[in-house]
């Protein structure tokens, strides 16, 4: 995100401002509703917090046609607004733990928090603020599996991922499973009850985030290591154990991604498409082994970050299409 002094007002009402200094001393600076609203967005992660919300959904939707109701008579809005919340909390309580890690890495150091425009404590009354009406929320509008599962998820990502990224490379793998559970979240809001359909969408979300992160532990790997985070290409900068781990879930995602179907969730349409979808993700992973070469650091995180792009894309492709052929199916 650009930086605060980015935020200014056109030279034309700066020169008007000028010339009535005194009728503005009392004034709010230009652009502090544009950075509070800026700081806000950063502090609740707003962008993370979208992407919970469209798996929820996700979730939700395929759970509701499950039962053969509307998601709307079902209280999808409810659903999605007690998740985002408990999203939202979630990533404030976590940017309050890290603000000191944060404040040493160029992506993250104008944060609200390392950057000393939020106080900490501000922060943490948000964040708890927020996970606690979240969870009231769902409890109103769902039930009680949902708001225990939401709540397990927050604590998982806040205490005990986000401590262990400074200690083991294990908290990739264990901050996958909180990563996973917005599909989950949404289908038992929906159906009260874990299943399996539930599970190969918590699979799908599992499996897709280890291609994802780890290009973007290549990318930023001098910025975690300058803040102490232990991610793969920090503690084995080689880039063997991040390729193979990268390539691993990239193939194993071929056959996660087809769960739904032999489960009956969607037909062959939609098998197709995630067939197609995956080879595709795993073909750009293989790219991805290009690190390993003796190339330029410009060709080395250029293919790192067209993985990313291409993981990005390949996640609401995917849920689109399998909710498209649920549709069909029923």
């Amino acid at each position: 995100m650009p930086p605060v002094s980015h935020a200014a007002a056109p030279a034309g009402l700066v020169q008007h401002a000028e010339h009535h200094a005194h009728a503005t001393l009392h004034a709010p600076p230009p652009g502090v509703t544009a950075t509070l609203l800026h700081d806000f967005r950063e502090l609740f992660k707003v962008r993370v917090t979208g992407l919970v919300l469209v798996t929820g959904w996700a979730g939700f939707y395929l759970g509701s046609m499950q039962s053969g109701i509307s998601t709307l008579q079902r209280g999808l809005l409810d659903t999605l607004f007690g998740i985002g919340l408990v999203s939202a909390g979630s990533g404030a309580l976590n940017q309050a733990l890290e603000r000191s890690t944060d404040a040493l890495m160029k992506r993250t150091v104008d944060r609200p928090l390392p950057s000393g425009r939020v106080p900490l404590s501000v922060g943490i009354l948000l964040g708890l603020g927020a996970l606690g009406l979240g969870a009231w929320w769902l409890l109103l509008h769902t039930n009680l599996l949902t708001v225990s599962l939401a709540l397990l998820t927050a604590f998982t990502y806040v205490a005990v991922y986000t401590p262990l990224k400074r200690v083991t490379t294990l908290a990739t793998f264990i901050g996958a499973f909180p990563g996973a559970m917005g599909p989950m979240l949404g289908w038992t809001a929906a159906r009260g009850r874990i299943e399996w359909p539930a599970v190969a969408l918590f699979a799908i979300l599992f499996v897709w985030q280890f291609p994802h992160f780890m290009a973007i532990a290549w990318m930023y790997r001098d910025e975690y290591a300058r803040a102490g985070i232990r991610m793969l290409p920090v503690v084995q900068p080689d880039g063997w154990s991040t390729v193979v781990e990268a390539l691993f879930y990239a193939a194993v995602m071929i056959p996660v991604s087809l769960a739904p179907w032999r489960l009956g969730m969607a037909g062959i349409v939609y098998a197709a498409i995630a067939l197609v979808l995956s080879i595709v993700y795993l073909a750009y992973t293989i790219r991805f082994a290009r690190i390993l070469r003796d190339i330029p650091p410009d060709e080395s995180r250029m293919v790192a970050r067209d993985l990313l792009k291409v993981s990005v894309i390949y996640l609401p492709l995917l849920l689109t299409a399998l909710m498209l052929g649920a549709i069909a199916r029923h």
